[in-house]
């Protein structure tokens, strides 16, 4: 799996977020759902991009999962939004798939470098 790929996703989808979050508030969403949102699906990319000059693989790993954390956290905001009627259904199953795809490169990136960890241990 290409880093520069899992970059590119999940600054695609920070854009995304932005945009979204724009759009509820012209909606008249509440403030508070709309801040955490723009939160976690912004945080998501950042994390990657701090893992990227991580100081060895344990701080890689570190960051990468935080950045699990944040995606996860940005489709239960989605969900709620969705649930709240504020996103309509073609916005949810959108951005939910963009959150299980950044979910599924995420994981393999960390199985990829906790494998090359144990193997490395293991010799």
């Amino acid at each position: 799996m290409s880093s520069a790929l899992l970059k590119d996703k999940s600054k695609a989808f920070a854009n995304r977020i932005v945009t979204c979050c724009r759009v509820l508030r012209e909606r008249g969403a509440e403030a508070p759902l709309i801040n955490q949102l723009l939160r976690s699906g912004t945080s998501v990319g950042a994390n990657i991009a701090e893992a990227q000059f991580a100081q060895g693989d344990k701080d890689f790993i570190s960051k990468m999962e935080i950045a699990l954390k944040e995606i996860n956290e940005t489709e239960y905001w989605l969900e709620l939004l969705f649930n709240a009627k504020c996103i309509n259904n073609r916005e949810f199953l959108s951005m939910r798939n963009d959150c299980i795809v950044i979910r599924k490169l995420l994981i393999s990136s960390v199985i990829t470098v906790k494998k090359r960890i144990n193997s490395l241990e293991n010799k």
